[in-house]
């Protein structure tokens, strides 16, 4: 029996690297094979130094040379190493090897796992800090199909050993969890990082599947990558499924929308249309080079205390049906957005926002935080060649129409406006309908609860069926469907 002291607090005793190795090396079943490349076999020398690895690993590869790597998993039709699509060659590779290798009828018992990374760390010259996948394609009983976890990663450490060090580390707590917190996966999401610090690596993308995963919502699950600091943002795509955010953002113009969207409204998409119009005119703005993202940041998500997941879905949900990508960010200032956005293209951009988001832009309230104050966040905002496409408003008590002329920012700022208004960095859009104007989410979002009629006609065409059919945003008159809306939509 163990003993306790009076004064005893409870706590999560987190196994050590070794301890979960072990655990892993001692269970006669679990029998798998490692084949990592770019950064060492860091993670199955846990495995080995554990002891007990020769009922556990079946096979230890490094095709660490192009060509003979190539000559292993085939070859990728853009020429890289280092994507999800070689991670799962080599996932699926290693998985029939194993299959063919090792019969059923003299292994009855046997539960199959293959991990496998494909990964860059930090270059010589210390400008590219690196990234990876890594993927474990694995069963929980011998005679289930397979599951997969597959996540991307990026390095934030500034030395090559020390991040070969932590993919190890990753590597193990993947695998571990994997096989013992399956069942709990935001528990997983967590021990990710057990013994590793979030300075020492960011996972911004992460994908569950298989019978284990089969009621997981992997954007639920990106969603806890956002909310336990793990990554700043994550990004869907208009089919509702988790997307790389360099696969989306690399090389492109990015147009960018941030608001509520409870629920996304006539104005939101008006907004967006005349805003794109706008853009794609811009000087070396190539359309098919472009890219719109819908963004939610996590303070409006809490605008109600804690996150509501099955809010967020609703969200979500709306803005994929109507074709658009939608990113949850961390970000509560905008010049942290144009920062990450810097992070995969040196392009163009641009930021549609109505007149109450500018005025918020210029107060500062919100850069207190920052050693330079709000110059120092502008810097930031419009050092490149940014624009701010502005949708009027009007007035609630006089009516007149409100655009980038005649708002009023906080009296200090009157100047620092003025310079970016003079130098083309604030642009109204002119072509608007103001009967939509007086539309706004939260009046939507009053009457679906008090069930009031009208706010059919305030929301984009085919929104309002979405909201009735799956009783999105409380909205209760009509029975649940059998399906999912997610699932609708993929169909």
């Amino acid at each position: 029996m163990e003993i306790t002291i009076q004064g005893d607090k409870e706590f999560n005793d987190v196994p050590s690297l070794k301890s979960k190795a072990l655990r892993i090396n001692l269970n006669e079943n679990i029998y798998g094979t490692f084949a990592e490349i770019g950064a060492g076999q860091e993670t199955c020398r846990h495995f080995f130094r554990a002891g007990g690895a020769s009922g556990t690993i079946a096979k230890a590869m490094s095709a660490y040379d192009k060509d003979f790597s190539d000559a292993v998993y085939g070859t990728e039709d853009d020429g890289r190493y280092v994507t999800e699509a070689r991670l799962r060659k080599m996932l699926s590779h290693e998985m029939d090897l194993m299959e063919t290798r090792l019969t059923r009828e003299k292994h009855p018992n046997k539960i199959f796992f293959t991990y496998a990374n494909t990964v860059a760390t930090i270059d010589f010259a210390k400008q590219f800090k690196g990234h990876g996948w890594v993927g474990l394609k694995y069963q929980v009983e011998a005679t289930g199909d397979y599951n997969e976890i597959i996540l991307h990663l990026r390095f934030k450490e500034t030395d090559a050993r020390l991040q070969q060090e932590t993919l190890g580390v990753l590597g193990t707590n993947l695998i571990y969890g994997a096989f013992y917190k399956y069942n709990e996966p935001k528990k997983l999401l967590r021990y990710l990082y057990d013994h590793l610090d979030k300075d020492q690596l960011e996972i911004d993308t992460i994908n569950f599947s298989g019978p284990a995963f089969e009621n997981i919502d992997n954007r639920l699950m990106s969603l806890q990558l956002v909310k336990n600091g793990m990554t700043d943002a994550v990004v869907f795509g208009p089919d509702g499924t988790n997307v790389l955010p360099a696969r989306v953002f690399y090389k492109k113009n990015i147009l960018a929308l941030r608001g509520s969207f409870r629920p996304v409204t006539k104005v939101n998409m008006a907004m967006y249309e005349k805003s794109y119009e706008m853009f794609i005119k811009e000087n070396k703005v190539n359309p098919d080079k472009t890219v719109v993202v819908f963004e939610i940041t996590l303070s409006n998500l809490r605008a109600e205390g804690e996150i509501d997941e099955q809010d967020f879905i609703d969200r979500a949900d709306l803005l994929c049906s109507l074709g658009q990508s939608v990113m949850i960010s961390n970000f509560q200032e905008y010049y942290k957005v144009v920062e990450y956005f810097s992070n995969y293209t040196k392009a163009r951009m641009g930021l549609a926002m109505g007149v109450s988001n500018l005025v918020d832009i210029f107060d500062e309230k919100y850069y207190r935080h920052i050693s330079g104050g709000i110059l120092e966040a502008f810097g930031k905002l419009f050092f490149k060649d940014l624009k701010v496409y502005l949708y009027p408003m009007l007035d609630p008590e006089t009516g007149e129409l409100i655009n980038s002329e005649n708002l009023k920012v906080y009296p200090r700022m009157k100047e620092l406006y003025k310079f970016f208004k003079y130098n083309g960095k604030v642009i109204d859009i002119e072509d608007y309908d103001t009967s939509i104007m007086n539309i706004f989410s939260r009046e939507i979002l009053h009457m679906i609860s008090e069930g009031e009629r009208g706010w059919e006609d305030m929301i984009p065409e085919g929104t309002a069926d979405l909201i009735k059919d799956y009783r999105l945003f409380g909205y209760t008159r009509k029975p649940l469907k059998p399906l999912t809306l997610s699932k609708r939509i993929k169909k």
